[in-house]
């Protein structure tokens, strides 16, 4: 088994696309107007239109509903990402702190209010941890 991506739901795939765009510096690719996909590293962040949900299951999941889920991206320098985000993001959590498994953490909300957190290890064994 392979764990492929992580998909959003939203009503506004474009205003989230963007962000997400600006905030990795990656660029999405779309499939349509209600799906598109950013490939970061190993991973992909899909988000993907209130559309698309009937396909699934009618009502199966809700838009700027998340309570529960944090999307984490590992970043060479966290200090200077809060920079760079500084007067882009409306919505910080925290500023860059460390933690005390070992990474230093920057968490904010995406425009839905999903919570994200860039982080970059800086205690020894994070720093092996995520060089394997």
């Amino acid at each position: 088994m392979n764990f492929v991506s992580v998909r959003i739901i939203t009503g506004d795939v474009a205003r989230l696309v963007s962000f997400y765009e600006r905030a990795t510096g990656v660029a999405a690719g779309w499939s349509n107007e209600d799906f598109a996909e950013l490939r970061v590293g190993s991973a992909t962040l899909a988000i993907g239109s209130t559309r698309t949900v009937p396909l699934f299951s009618p009502g199966s999941a809700r838009p700027a509903d998340n309570h529960s889920v944090i999307l984490e991206f590992l970043v060479d320098d966290v200090d200077s990402v809060h920079k760079n985000l500084t007067g882009f993001v409306e919505d910080f959590v925290n500023e860059p702190t460390t933690l005390p498994w070992g990474n230093r953490s920057l968490l904010f909300r995406d425009p839905d209010g999903n919570l994200v957190n860039f982080f970059t290890p800086v205690t020894p064994a994070a720093i092996e941890k995520f060089s394997r």
